[in-house]
């Protein structure tokens, strides 16, 4: 296949996914957007499977410097902090409105958020991204910016500004920091760790469609 076209085969094979996909889901009458990311999540990890310059232990891997874990922990802390600071000046009826009002799902969120949701998105839009369009999207800012457009595109399934704006921005950190370390299970703590912070301050019905009826 010629290098043109396999560029152009690619672009249009991301497009349709990348886009697609949200789209298809954006209704909520076709499937929920939370029952795509598992069955998606095990497709990708078949394909990576059969690549050749592919290492299963790539999914497993957290060989990160104590710098780097002490960093990003700063960094998570800090923006913990923040939207804390946000919601109470913004937003003061809704904080900590998940833990006050049904502490169960909570603690479940705590759990299972960051193996199930936090850590499937990060192969897709980190690992699986990288690995798959490398060939079209080279160099650490072309990758980064497409990953963050891509990690918040996903994002309007819950109809929220603000989830479209914060994705973007925790797109772009999560992508440097995977760019870096090339450790998806790292930055899939750090993606479960800030999912967990939104949840707990009162942010959560930004990113959960039904959060609501349940507190």
């Amino acid at each position: 296949m010629k290098p043109k076209t396999r560029k152009i085969l690619l672009w249009i094979e991301l497009i349709i996914l990348s886009i697609g996909i949200p789209l298809l889901l954006v209704s909520g009458k076709v499937l929920h957007p939370s029952s795509v990311l598992l069955p998606l999540l095990l497709a990708l990890v078949v394909y990576l499977y059969l690549q050749k310059d592919f290492k299963f232990r790539e999914l497993i891997r957290l060989q990160v410097p104590k710098k780097t874990w002490i960093v990003n922990g700063i960094i998570v802390v800090a923006v913990g902090g923040f939207l804390t600071l946000s919601v109470w000046i913004f937003e003061p009826e809704n904080l900590f409105n998940l833990p006050r009002g049904n502490w169960k799902i909570w603690i479940a969120l705590f759990f299972f958020y960051p193996i199930f949701s936090a850590y499937a998105q990060e192969v897709i839009y980190r690992l699986f991204l990288l690995k798959r369009y490398s060939y079209i999207i080279k160099g650490k800012i072309p990758y980064v910016l497409v990953s963050a457009i891509l990690f918040s595109y996903a994002h309007i399934v819950y109809f929220s500004v603000l989830s479209l704006v914060l994705t973007f921005i925790a797109g772009i950190y999560l992508a440097v920091v995977y760019y870096q370390t090339r450790s998806v299970l790292f930055v899939s703590i750090l993606h479960g760790a800030l999912g967990f912070f939104i949840f707990t301050v009162g942010l959560g019905q930004h990113f959960w469609l039904d959060m609501m009826k349940w507190i």
